[in-house]
């Protein structure tokens, strides 16, 4: 049994509101497959959703579904389709998912599947439930299916920044790690010169104690080496001057 979404409360936030300012260069553009007829008009929609979904940093052609293209391509899915199997895509796993805490998750998914960010800290905690409780999956499911999602985008739109009307878009300026991330990688990093570098590289020394093996000396047979104490023959110089007898 699946724990309901809890209940908050939306703060007053501009996507909220009916839009009033003129349209310039900032304005999102709306991509929708009823206005792509032709194959390079469908490859710019599939190229928005990529920039949405993945962040425009973290769109390289490793990471393409390109099954998921070609399906949409014969509009055998949809655009909805299309955004649910990227966000489900073992990529933005590894990108995204694994990087990161369950609240910046979903700061993350919902700039880039609604459009918007997190009203509160409290839709942040019901959101992490979710996943706690249904996996990422049931969450992008939860999100691609909600109202808000339909009434927004449809089935055809490709999700973008709702009244965007100052800064800068979120897919350009949200970075992929969070900052506990990138604290640690800063702190996992090897740093020439960096006294801890030399401490792991003194305590990752091992070092192979002396053990002594104790010897009983009483079955030790020490042979006889004493000389012969009276000497034999007579003592004889080579030496002209010496001063003892030749003979």
């Amino acid at each position: 049994m699946s724990i309901p979404l809890l209940e908050y409360k939306p703060s007053s936030q501009n996507q909220r509101v009916e839009g009033y300012e003129v349209p310039n260069e900032d304005t999102p553009r709306s991509y929708r497959l009823e206005d792509a007829p032709s194959g390079g008009e469908i490859q710019e929609l599939i190229w928005a959703a990529y920039r949405q979904v993945f962040s425009e940093h973290e769109i390289l052609s490793f990471y393409r579904q390109k099954n998921l293209e070609s399906q949409l391509k014969n509009r055998a899915i949809s655009v909805r389709d299309f955004i649910r199997g990227l966000a489900k895509s073992e990529a933005f796993r590894r990108l995204v998912i694994e990087t990161n805490s369950n609240y910046r998750v979903v700061e993350l998914t919902l700039k880039r599947l609604l459009g918007r960010a997190p009203y509160n800290k409290d839709e942040e905690i019901a959101w992490s439930i979710k996943i706690a409780t249904l996996g990422f999956g049931g969450f992008v499911d939860a999100l691609l299916d909600s109202d808000e999602y339909l009434t927004n985008f449809g089935e055809n739109t490709v999700p973008y920044q709702r009244r965007r009307f100052k800064d800068r878009p979120f897919n350009l300026v949200t970075p992929r790690y969070g900052n506990y991330w990138r604290d640690k990688q800063e702190t996992e990093r090897y740093k020439w010169g960096d006294i801890n570098n030399f401490v792991e590289m003194a305590n990752s020394i091992k070092i192979n104690q002396v053990k002594y093996t104790p010897v009983n000396t009483a079955n030790i047979q020490i042979p006889d080496t004493t000389r012969q104490t009276k000497p034999q023959g007579v003592p004889v110089s080579i030496s002209p001057t010496a001063s003892f007898p030749l003979r």
